[in-house]
């Protein structure tokens, strides 16, 4: 089989920043051990997010020419609808500057005291914008999502009887929305079933709950789906997609993600009366209904990158790249999260820094080791990101301690992606170095973007 290419040429280029390890070893102490505080331009390779990094095509920067500045009914809002429309099937469509714009007015809405949203898992900015209303996020992962080493093909799949015995528990009326993220970020990349989705759904209706999307990457889910689920390999993507969405009341998504966009999102949904309000929500926070927080060239890029994502040939490099990382580190002993997910590699921090107690973040000691090694940045997904205190102030870790090294669509190439493996296994090779970090200053929500930290000695 020969090797799978990149399936597009370099058009652009910018320069990548080299610092020494004695400079990074400042700058890390600088930024009090925090990935969020280190000023990009000390990064080497940036991994932090996948979010609003990917490279636009020429046609995307070609659409944004023709965007239409109009404060209402510009042309390029209705392209921009169009293009949600051919995908979701969904009438209403609402657009936002991002995808937690988009989670603030659906749950400030839907949300309160006394309300539970129920999800295979829930990431950073969901589960806080649900929080912040008052209610609390639930999630309902399968239990093979909670295993890192062990591969199952969907590791972000609902786990059904758990959600039936919650709805049960909550009640049906206290539960305004369930919620499947695909993939499932925060569980690993790990792609959602079909047949999952379509059982999700009849327990929704059997229970009068609506069941929202959250589709910041529906298209590599899409693929996953066209891989390794029976009776899609003949199917295309945007097929696959289409079916996904018909089983949702509605959907999130950060455009950021599965449209090559660097900035945007929307809501989309088959309620008018909800659209409604969510509109009159828009207005007072975001802007009129057609721009809704953007600008018209950037509702250009994301019409285009909604059609261009669904390319089954840059699906095809998407996917191998992320299992090409994953399947190295594998082969080297160190720990992953497998298989490989569709948009990130995931270190399983607790294994790989197994001297590390949770309650010194082993994950965040991790993103540091990688950084000062190799000027690679990465994000923690564990205990400083969701982890909680009881009633005494003891951290009530999470489920998981992982590494989410998030890769940008379109921006790496093979040699990138081959000094990132280096880089992990020389990390891997002095792990008992690695000491654990304790917080020194903490925000009450989302800490985990302004948090400082410093060494345990």
């Amino acid at each position: 089989m020969r090797t799978i290419i990149e399936p597009f040429k370099i058009k652009s280029v910018e320069p990548i920043f080299f610092t020494s390890r004695e400079e990074r070893t400042q700058i890390l102490e600088e930024a009090f051990y925090n990935p969020f505080l280190i000023h990009s331009n000390k990064v080497l390779i940036d991994l932090l997010t996948d979010s609003g990094t990917s490279a636009m095509s020429s046609n995307q920067w070609a659409a944004i020419m023709q965007g239409d500045e109009s404060y209402a009914g510009s042309p390029s809002f209705f392209r921009f609808e169009a293009a949600v429309n051919r995908i979701t099937g969904m009438p209403f469509v609402i657009p936002t500057h991002q995808g937690r714009a988009s989670e603030k007015i659906l749950f400030s809405i839907l949300g309160g005291q006394g309300k539970y949203f129920i999800s295979n898992t829930l990431f950073d900015t969901t589960r806080a914008n649900i929080e912040f209303s008052g209610a609390e996020g639930i999630d309902c992962l399968c239990e093979e999502g909670k295993h890192p080493s062990i591969p199952a093909p969907f590791k972000g799949n609902m786990d059904l009887d758990l959600l039936q015995k919650t709805i049960k528990e909550k009640g049906g009326r206290n539960i305004p929305l369930v919620i499947i993220t695909v993939t499932n970020n925060s569980g690993g990349g790990q792609p959602v079933s079909m047949a999952n989705i379509k059982a999700v759904r009849k327990i929704c209706t059997e229970n009068n709950i609506p069941l929202f999307i959250d589709a910041c990457r529906f298209a590599e889910n899409s693929y996953f789906i066209k891989l390794r689920e029976e009776g899609y390999a003949n199917s295309s993507v945007e097929d696959i997609a289409q079916e996904l969405f018909s089983y949702a009341d509605g959907c999130t998504m950060s455009a950021k993600k599965d449209a090559f966009a660097n900035i945007g999102g929307f809501l989309a949904m088959h309620d008018q009366a909800l659209a409604l309000k969510c509109r009159n929500l828009l207005v007072i926070t975001e802007g009129f209904p057609t721009y809704g927080g953007l600008a018209g060239r950037d509702l250009e890029a994301i019409a285009v990158g909604l059609i261009e994502v669904l390319d089954e040939n840059y699906l095809q490099y998407r996917i191998r790249s992320i299992e090409y990382l994953t399947n190295k580190l594998i082969d080297a002993g160190v720990p992953v999260m497998q298989p490989a997910g569709g948009h990130a590699v995931y270190l399983d921090a607790k294994a790989f820094l197994s001297h590390i107690p949770v309650d010194q973040y082993p994950g965040q000691a991790l993103v540091g080791a990688l950084y000062l090694e190799g000027g690679i940045r990465g994000v923690e997904i564990g205990s400083l990101m969701f982890g909680k205190y009881d009633d005494n102030g003891t951290l009530i870790p999470a489920q998981m301690e992982l590494v989410r090294l998030a890769i940008p669509r379109r921006v790496y190439t093979q040699s990138h992606i081959d000094y990132t493996a280096e880089v992990i296994m020389d990390v891997f090779q002095k792990r008992e170095s690695i000491k654990g970090l304790k917080i020194i200053e903490e925000a009450p929500m989302l800490r985990h973007f302004t948090v400082k930290l410093k060494p345990i000695n």
